[in-house]
């Protein structure tokens, strides 16, 4: 059964489990269970997905009930007009907030712009060696995506040299390598935490948070982390 965390005669919203797909995609046909058709048997109605988090990333995914609110959802992204935090793991000690102006290319190789604006919450440092360093040093981040591009947090905090850990192919072989032979742990560390827009149908201030997945907390526990 998916969590559901909000619901309301026009919107749903559930806690996505990392690893599940949001829809059949032709580029992953190894999946055989997607959020769409679970919730969709779960609650005995259509739902269509309001937005898209990858298949790696956990957390908030939120849907229309009917057509009508679809359509009045979708520009609520596209115009920015929805507010979109995400918690993150990153390798090494980042700066304590900041943001990332980077353009990022689509398929076709058009250039889309990018911003993210993220702000550090904590600091771990565990006694596994890494390279040079004899220790493997962490922070946890609270990440607030300003446009939507694919894969966009884990291609901007890759570029700021402080990748996602579990991140595949943006992140870090080695931490990756070690956090999956030392802990059995192969989850990208990306939670989308929470999301406040504007109803479109009542016009109130609609706010929905979603807790972390089981594995992302099991990982905050080894790090001696506070959520």
């Amino acid at each position: 059964m998916l969590e559901i965390l909000y619901q309301d005669e026009h919107l749903i919203a559930i806690n996505k489990p990392h690893g599940l797909l949001v829809h059949r995609s032709s580029i992953a046909n190894d999946a055989s269970e997607f959020a769409l058709q679970l919730l969709r048997d779960q609650i005995g109605q259509p739902v269509y997905p309001a937005h898209r988090l990858d298949r790696k990333t956990g957390g908030i995914l939120l849907f229309s009930l009917d057509k009508e609110t679809d359509k009045k959802i979708q520009p609520l992204f596209q115009d920015k007009k929805i507010d979109k935090r995400y918690l993150a793991i990153l390798r090494g000690y980042c700066p304590e907030e900041g943001m990332i102006d980077y353009p990022l290319l689509k398929e076709n190789g058009t250039s889309q712009d990018a911003i993210t604006h993220f702000k550090r919450l904590a600091t771990a440092e565990i006694d596994v060696p890494q390279g040079k360093f004899l220790t493997s040093r962490y922070s946890l981040v609270e990440a607030n995506p300003e446009t939507g591009r694919m894969h966009q947090l884990r291609r901007h905090f890759a570029h700021i040299m402080y990748p996602i850990i579990g991140d595949r192919p943006h992140g870090c072989n080695k931490q990756n390598k070690m956090w999956k032979e030392r802990f059995e742990m192969d989850t990208m560390l990306l939670h989308a935490s929470s999301l406040s827009f504007e109803h479109p149908w009542t016009e109130k201030k609609i706010e929905i948070q979603a807790n972390i997945n089981p594995e992302f907390k099991r990982v905050v526990g080894i790090l001696n982390l506070k959520i």
